[in-house]
């Protein structure tokens, strides 16, 4: 069975990785395709596009939108098949990233005053921009504290020093991020719906809530789910006309965990679920 993953992360947000890494990597792991979906930004989809035609991996363009709906005040959308390009598209991905670069920088100097006060030697601004190699992440200032020996493990980072010292994220509106992806020439998926809720009936809600706002599809295979999960994610979807994709959320931070195209170890995403996603497209 041909396979993809449709859900990469690379150093353009807050994975550890380049594009042209990645693409290796999926190359490695014989996938017909993937997708870029770096939050909040398409920097990196140009590049792994070329290596991609080197690689023989089909790359379909990506992005992981924050959004906001109700009370889920972090709910991750996935925009596929879309014009990156797309002027509307591009203003409001640079107010994400200048949102992004004032948060790090703003994280950056409470990390550090409590650095002081502890008397351990200071993050270095530079070497922060180096490691994100674009907008900061709290994955990158992790790295950055476990490289300086200020933690030994992500968790450690996370509990001592970035969730103490964070920053507020913004989040645009879930009901205006599907009609904006959708007005670029792309189709709205919610990404890894496990993480919001892992009862059904809470998910079936959700669901019924943004369809009439374009929601096209869920993320029904990922990371975070089981087989017995997914089954009935995918069942769900059927059942309310919702397209199905599937990736391994890869970051490259997880030392291991998850692996391009096969996660914890259990995905098997099949390449029809790209073909039925490109029928979706407005330009099929």
């Amino acid at each position: 069975m041909e396979t993809i993953d449709l859900h990469l992360h690379s150093h353009c947000s807050d994975g550890l990785k380049s594009p042209e890494e990645l693409l290796r990597l999926a190359s490695e792991a014989k996938l017909k395709a993937v997708a870029l979906c770096d939050h909040d930004t398409v920097e990196g989809i140009p590049e792994a596009a070329a290596a991609g035609r080197r690689y023989g991996v089909e790359v379909l363009s990506g992005v992981e939108l924050s959004t906001a709906h109700g009370d889920y005040r972090d709910l991750h959308l996935l925009g596929y098949g879309f014009d990156p390009q797309y002027p509307e598209l591009q203003k409001a991905l640079r107010n994400f990233r200048d949102h992004r670069r004032s948060r790090g920088e703003k994280m950056l100097a409470r990390i550090n005053d409590q650095l002081s006060k502890e008397g351990r030697p200071l993050l270095d601004p530079l070497r922060m921009e180096g490691l994100a190699s674009g907008a900061v992440g709290r994955p990158h200032l992790a790295l950055l504290l476990m490289e300086k020996g200020h933690a030994a493990t992500m968790e450690e980072a996370f509990n001592r020093y970035l969730i103490p010292c964070n920053e507020p994220k913004r989040y645009l509106p879930t009901v205006e991020a599907i009609p904006l992806l959708h007005r670029a020439g792309g189709v709205a998926v919610l990404a890894h719906p496990l993480l919001l809720s892992r009862d059904l009936e809470t998910l079936r809600k959700l669901f019924l809530e943004l369809i009439p706002f374009g929601l096209d599809g869920i993320e029904a295979y990922a990371s975070s789910a089981s087989n017995d999960e997914s089954d009935r994610l995918v069942t769900l979807a059927s059942q309310m006309g919702l397209l199905v994709t599937g990736g391994s959320d890869f970051h490259g931070l997880e030392a291991g965990e998850i692996r391009i195209g096969a996660g914890k170890g259990n995905l098997r995403i099949p390449y029809r679920l790209l073909e039925a996603l490109k029928k979706r497209l407005p330009q099929h």
